[in-house]
């Protein structure tokens, strides 16, 4: 009986490559023989399915005169019938009677560019660009800077490209060629033997770090490695409303790398306390206090706000711990929804101290 490869992996015979490599990849993982309820006839047959579809050449021959195009060719097309497959496995790895002791989870590790099938290994076939590392430092602001927000100018001690070279690591002047090593791909190419068949791999060029270039003559600022610690003065814009303890990221200005990536500065903001003001969300809270007789009677206070005093009327008959709210009168909001309230609590003071004229007008009040 003919095989089916596109049954034996899910999938119509229209699908794309990214589909023939999901479709494989989920398979592989529920029948590896290694899985609870795995089966190893079925994992082979989905192997053998995707070496097959899983390549644009053998899915063209296959489609066109079907399974008979790889008679005589063992596994898949690939050279290796199933006794190969296990028998290397046992040879290759620590075996348990079955020929398979391979953890799914490793499979990206284990089988090097096969990794890129189960998606373990999404680096393969890159270069490995290293970013620069990240700097996080704490900036302090005032109370007031929070609210409406502040420019400042943070100077830093970090890693930048050499003022000399310019970060090509060569002494200037001299030329720069390109890699003998890698030809310039900033990547070296082996050929890696698996129990799967030959999988070539790529990994980034020691000799020109992944440049692709190499300096005739190395820099003698920074003996050819393109970078050097120096001093960057660099401006931060506050946006109004920010909090303490929030972080803002400015991209790229962390640490600079070889590969010209950077990495990014954190900032934590800390706010300064404030003797008249405390905030809560984008409310801004006060205290102030009034006499008796302003309680009873009414009156009209300065009160202190973040934007200048301004007049509060006191309504006669007000209660200490009275709370009231100037409308916008708060923190602007980092959202950029407008402002807050600001709001005052009214306390009644008290008198410690009394003269024999104001005794007297209080026990006059009692006994009204």
């Amino acid at each position: 009986m003919s095989k089916d490869y596109y049954k034996t992996l899910g999938i119509d015979r229209n699908a794309s490559q990214e589909e023939i490599k999901k479709a494989f990849r989920k398979k592989a993982h529920e029948f590896h023989p290694d899985k609870k309820g795995g089966d190893e006839a079925k994992f082979k047959e989905i192997n053998e399915a995707y070496q097959i579809l899983g390549n644009e050449q053998k899915k063209k021959q296959y489609d066109q005169f079907g399974e008979a195009a790889f008679s005589g060719q063992g596994f898949g097309g690939t050279g290796m019938n199933w006794e190969d497959f296990a028998r290397a496995a046992q040879g290759g790895f620590s075996g348990n009677g079955t020929g398979f002791n391979i953890n799914i989870d490793d499979l990206g590790d284990i089988f090097g560019g096969l990794g890129d099938i189960f998606g373990f290994n999404s680096a393969h076939g890159h270069n490995n660009i290293r970013r620069g590392d990240d700097i996080k430092i704490s900036l302090s602001i005032d109370f007031k800077e929070s609210v409406f927000g502040v420019e400042k100018q943070v100077s830093l001690y970090k890693i930048n490209k050499c003022g000399k070279c310019h970060g090509n690591g060569a002494e200037p002047g001299t030329p720069i060629e390109t890699c003998k090593i890698c030809k310039g791909s900033g990547y070296v190419i082996s050929l890696q033997r698996t129990i799967l068949g030959n999988f070539q791999t790529r990994s980034t060029c020691s000799n020109c770090q992944g440049q692709g270039k190499v300096a005739t003559k190395k820099c003698s600022a920074c003996s050819g490695s393109g970078l050097e610690k120096t001093t960057s003065d660099i401006n931060v814009k506050i946006p109004a409303g920010i909090s303490d303890g929030q972080t803002i990221r400015l991209n790229g200005q962390g640490n600079a790398s070889t590969s010209g990536v950077n990495g990014d500065l954190y900032i934590i903001i800390k706010v300064k306390s404030d003797s008249h003001f405390t905030r809560k969300g984008d409310d801004i809270l006060s205290v102030t206090e009034v006499s008796f007789a302003q309680a009873a009677l009414g009156d009209k206070i300065p009160v202190l706000t973040i934007d200048g005093s301004i007049t509060l009327k006191i309504p006669a008959g007000t209660q200490s711990g009275t709370v009231f709210k100037l409308r916008g009168k708060g923190s602007y909001s980092i959202h950029g929804r407008g402002r807050g309230d600001h709001l005052v609590e009214v306390i009644v003071k008290t008198p410690q101290r009394l003269s024999r004229q104001q005794k007297k007008l209080f026990e006059e009040l009692k006994n009204i």
